[in-house]
């Protein structure tokens, strides 16, 4: 047990040497802080050349096909030339009269807007609310019909299985209320019952 004494000796000093540490510690922040750098971090000819090219960033379009399906297209950036819109990370909704919704997603593509189309390229990911999971060298979409077709060969996780194509083509036929997926160009299926 420490006395009166010794007790009002001990808080004295700490009033003195607490506030002495923190000031040491307040001025070693300062003291180590980093200078700024000097060099700019965006290169003086890259700002030159994105002043000069016209770009959007979060772009945006949507509307609605011939068979009433409404179609929406966003973009991380797009850079408009006459009728072609360049785009960079882009994604399609479409989403049918029946409910059915598809998403399709890719890098890059192209608005073709004379030709009212959609093109995504490189790996492309389709991914339908009805369960199918699917992923293609490229997709185009007729902005007009909603028509989507694969530029090539698909991979695809369905809920009775898994399937490999030549192409796919998702349309609404004529008086329909729904798309339908037509898989074609040697299909091959690997049928997995529900356990």
């Amino acid at each position: 047990m420490l006395g009166d004494e010794n007790y009002s000796l001990l808080v004295g000093y700490l009033k003195v040497s607490l506030p002495l540490c923190a000031l040491g510690l307040m001025s070693t922040v300062f003291l180590f802080a980093r200078a700024p750098s000097q060099e700019s971090t965006i290169p003086y000819a890259e700002l030159e050349e994105i002043a000069q090219e016209s770009r959007l960033t979060g772009a945006h379009l949507s509307g609605v096909a011939q068979d009433g399906s409404v179609i929406e297209i966003n973009a991380r950036s797009a850079s408009p030339q006459n009728d072609i819109i360049s785009v960079e990370t882009m994604t399609a909704l479409i989403e049918s009269l029946d409910g059915t919704r598809t998403n399709i997603s890719a890098g890059a593509g192209e608005i073709d807007n004379a030709a009212r189309t959609a093109t995504l390229t490189g790996l492309a990911r389709i991914q339908t609310s009805n369960g199918f999971d699917m992923e293609t060298a490229g997709v185009m979409t007729d902005l007009n019909s909603g028509r989507i077709i694969t530029n090539g060969p698909l991979e695809v996780q369905a809920p009775f299985g898994s399937l490999t194509a030549g192409q796919l083509i998702i349309e609404t036929p004529d008086n329909a209320t729904g798309q339908v997926m037509v898989f074609q160009n040697g299909v091959r299926l690997i049928y997995e019952p529900k356990q």
